[in-house]
Formats: structure tokens, sequence, C-alpha cells
């Protein structure tokens, strides 16, 4: 598991510090809007060809940690 987590990474010299995939240029929130708007991860593979499907994981276990991590309180409107 903790291999899948490795593959986040965090710079301040590459998307203004935000967790990017392998310290590409790939910001982890762009890649998890993507799945959440309904695209597979094969069809991210074939729009992305230098990520692999373990760093699309990879995104959705970094996500799970911070939802773990975090206390989030959703606002009703």
């Amino acid at each position: 598991m903790s291999s899948v987590i490795e593959r986040i990474t965090i710079s301040p010299n590459v998307c203004h510090g935000k967790p990017t995939i392998r310290g590409l240029r790939y910001p982890v929130e762009n890649m998890l809007e993507l799945l959440a708007s309904g695209m597979t991860i094969d069809e991210l593979l074939i729009d992305y060809p230098d990520l692999e499907k373990e760093d699309f994981l990879a995104c959705i276990k970094y996500a799970n940690r911070l939802v773990q991590s975090k206390s989030i309180h959703l606002i009703a409107k």
C-alpha cells in the first residue's frame, strides 16, 4: 500500500506545491476531477499515455487518506 502513495509527490517547485503524480505536472486534484466526471482509468490512460494505472489508484488512495484524516462539514444549500 505504501508504494501506491509514494507515487504522489509534493514539491514547492511543481504546480505551486500541490500534490502531483510522480513529480510530473499532473495535479492529483485534476485527475480526481476527471475520475469524478465519469471517465474510467482506461480512458485516462489513453489521454495520458505517460501515466500508469497505479498512478490513478494512488490519487484515489491519497484522497481517501485525506478524508480519513480530516473532519469534513457539508453545508446544506
